[in-house]
């Protein structure tokens, strides 16, 4: 079975606002689709904060197998230190170049200043504890992982990957023009998704989930013994930890933007079309102009 439970309802609510010029309203999401969407969000949310805890152990990242002092191998370490003149600073350093974030990062907590890499309300829990971060961060990592093995499956089976996500020829030449529209905040809202969201869906689903997944992994020594020749893909647990870190920094780039689109493209219809699944499309005679 590869149709969607909600076609046949398209059709009918389509007809339906047809010829009243009404915008209509389409079933888009299924019921598994806004299930793991939810999942994610949460998962994402939990594993940010401990993971952030978990850093803060050792707020350093390397490139390679080893690393300690006798190794100068540090892309980015964020710590504290006293000026000349005796006060105390935040200092972060990316690729060799030094930076004051006191307040920010390395140093913080307002009038009772702490030295720690992320600041107390970015991390979980609040207080510096790696063994309750380590509980939490592996809790949602696996929840993350075994949601979406069953997405696939799902959508594999009702067709949404290959009817929804899967770019048709057509989708690389919109392209540019989507790019513009989308600079000038102007949304074409139809049931299927556009090229942007394709490829960015895309991109998290099959690129970054997997990447952070499987880094993830091969920094576990009992996975290691499982299966050392993951470790050595990566090019070493440090090297994994940092590219861990890096695709993080990428989901967040992306929930950033995905949320300030659901603002622009209008919040209700995007949460009720996530929440209950029922989106309001563009008018017939409006789609028709501009096709």
């Amino acid at each position: 079975m590869t149709s969607d439970p909600g076609t046949t309802m398209d059709k009918l609510v389509e007809r339906a606002s047809a010829g009243s010029g009404a915008r209509p309203l389409v079933y888009r999401q299924a019921l598994a689709t806004r299930i793991t969407h939810w999942i994610w969000a949460i998962s994402l949310f939990f594993l940010l904060l401990s993971g952030l805890q978990i850093f803060n152990a050792h707020p350093a990242l390397y490139i390679g197998h080893q690393s300690g002092f006798e190794f100068d191998n540090a892309v980015l370490e964020i710590g504290a230190r006293r000026a000349a003149d005796g006060t105390p600073q935040g200092i972060t350093r990316v690729l060799g170049a030094e930076f004051e974030t006191t307040g920010i990062l390395g140093l913080s907590g307002g009038d009772r200043l702490q030295v720690r890499a992320f600041p107390a309300w970015l991390t979980i829990p609040s207080f510096q504890d790696l063994a309750t971060g380590r509980v939490v961060h592996f809790f949602f990592a696996w929840t993350l992982a075994i949601t979406l093995l069953f997405w696939l499956g799902f959508s594999i089976w009702n067709g949404h990957l290959r009817r929804d996500l899967a770019p048709r020829g057509d989708d690389l030449h919109n392209l540019p023009r989507e790019i513009a529209d989308h600079a000038r905040l102007r949304f074409h809202r139809r049931r299927e998704y556009n090229t942007l969201q394709k490829f960015s869906y895309l991109m998290v689903l099959f690129v970054l989930f997997p990447l952070i997944v499987l880094t993830g992994l091969s920094m576990s020594p009992a996975f290691n013994s499982a299966a050392p020749w993951l470790v050595d893909l990566f090019g070493g647990r440090q090297t994994a930890r940092t590219i861990h870190f890096l695709v993080m920094l990428l989901l967040v780039l992306f929930f950033v933007i995905h949320i300030v689109m659901v603002v622009a493209a209008g919040p209700i219809n995007e949460l009720r079309s996530i929440v209950t699944g029922w989106y309001r499309t563009d008018a017939p005679a409006t789609d028709e102009k501009e096709a």
